[in-house]
């Protein structure tokens, strides 16, 4: 059943909702971060080591760059990652870990630059959900460079100065919050969770100024009924934004208005896998599901263009998915743990990173260039990736 087009809740979904843990990554962190894993990591050669594990190891075009807390970081790095996020110009790379630790590292060498936890985060322990850095313009005020936005399962905001290990303001909605995303001015903040409501804040006097929800009946379905884990707000657009969770919908928002604007039926998002290409205004959704998990939308018709086939070799349920350069797609899941790159032209896989020690939870990429550099987090590892054309003689 592909779910693409009917504006019903398919019987599957309230099966699938009976459980929260079910496709809930929170949830999943919370039970697998207590079992100990056997992988240690790639070694420097871009080989492995295992005990009892046949992998992780790479095919096609992609190169590993580093791995972030091989087994000599250990002690620095002792909890799974939940959520990745690279600043503006790629050379910081933030990495929210499910003990609700921050850790900051150097993007190119891979070295640990910085801590980020306080009394809050210490003692609630759950996990980092999402992370943005605060956009800043050149001359701008300097109090605005070098802070994070975080979100936390424990319902806090926190914005974060990270070079002084600082935080400067918290907010409590006293709900999971799962998604969180900045407005392409970087005046504003959306953040949603565990119910259907979307808040906005204002970044500089970090207020709530609006609460995006559905209509009361249930006879229009202008918003979600579910779980929110995506937001994302269309480049060209500033005040335009898109959602989607478990309710089988991608919403439409105007952020001036309450209810959501239109929708389109189909993706099932459990995770980060939502994402707009401002050039060509094409949607890219990613679902927890056996199958039609990897599909490409019309931003302005909010019709189908096409999905994405599975890999012939190894299938995966999608956590997370993200336009790669203008030519990419990276996306990654569970069921076979694994992060696929995808030719956006022919559809067919250009590389992959197989069999990891657990589901890939989170991706993120640098924006920089025609090959932006890739984080790949699973288990304790964030691996630092480059997908490569090759060379033929």
């Amino acid at each position: 059943m592909s779910g693409d087009s009917a504006d019903v809740i398919p019987d599957y979904l309230h099966l699938h909702l009976k459980d929260d843990s079910q496709g809930d990554i929170a949830s999943e962190f919370s039970s697998i971060s207590r079992r100990s894993s056997t992988f240690t990591g790639f070694s420097s050669q871009g080989s492995y080591y295992k005990r009892g594990r046949t992998g992780p190891y790479l095919e096609g075009n992609l190169r590993l760059l580093e791995t972030i807390n091989s087994k000599s970081m250990e002690r620095e790095f002792n909890s799974d990652v939940m959520c990745c996020r690279f600043n503006h110009d790629g050379s910081h790379l933030a990495v929210g870990l499910c003990d609700g630790t921050i850790k900051i590292f150097n993007a190119l060498s891979g070295q640990q630059l910085y801590t980020l936890s306080d009394e809050d985060t210490n003692k609630c322990r759950l996990p980092v959900t999402q992370i943005r850095f605060q956009p800043f313009a050149e001359g701008g005020k300097s109090e605005y460079t070098h802070i994070i936005i975080a979100t936390y399962a424990s319902g806090h905001i926190k914005f974060w100065h990270y070079t002084s290990g600082m935080c400067l303001s918290t907010i409590n909605e006293v709900r999971q919050i799962l998604a969180l995303t900045v407005n392409p001015e970087g005046t504003h903040i959306l953040t949603a969770g565990a119910e259907p409501q979307i808040n906005m804040y204002d970044l500089e006097t970090r207020k709530k100024v609006a609460t995006m929800e559905p209509s009361d009946g249930y006879d229009i379905m202008d918003g979600h009924r579910f779980r929110v884990f995506a937001l994302q707000y269309n480049p060209n657009h500033p005040h335009i934004f898109i959602s989607g969770g478990w309710d089988d919908t991608v919403q439409y928002w105007d952020d001036r208005k309450t209810h959501s604007v239109k929708k389109f039926t189909g993706p099932h998002l459990c995770g980060d896998a939502l994402d707009i290409d401002p050039i060509h205004n094409h949607i890219l959704t990613g679902s927890w599901r056996k199958s039609h998990v990897l599909q490409i939308w019309d931003f302005a018709s909010a019709v189908k263009i096409k999905d994405v086939p599975q890999d012939a070799l190894n299938h995966s349920q999608l956590y997370c998915a993200q336009w790669l350069g203008r030519d990419s797609i990276i996306c990654g899941g569970t069921n076979q743990n694994m992060a696929r790159i995808i030719d956006r032209g022919t559809l067919n896989t250009t590389g992959q990173l197989v069999d990891l020690p657990q589901g890939v939870y989170c991706i993120d990429n640098d924006r920089q260039g025609t090959t932006p550099k890739i984080a790949v987090g699973s288990n304790r590892f964030v691996y630092l990736l480059r997908a490569e054309k090759k060379q033929f003689s």
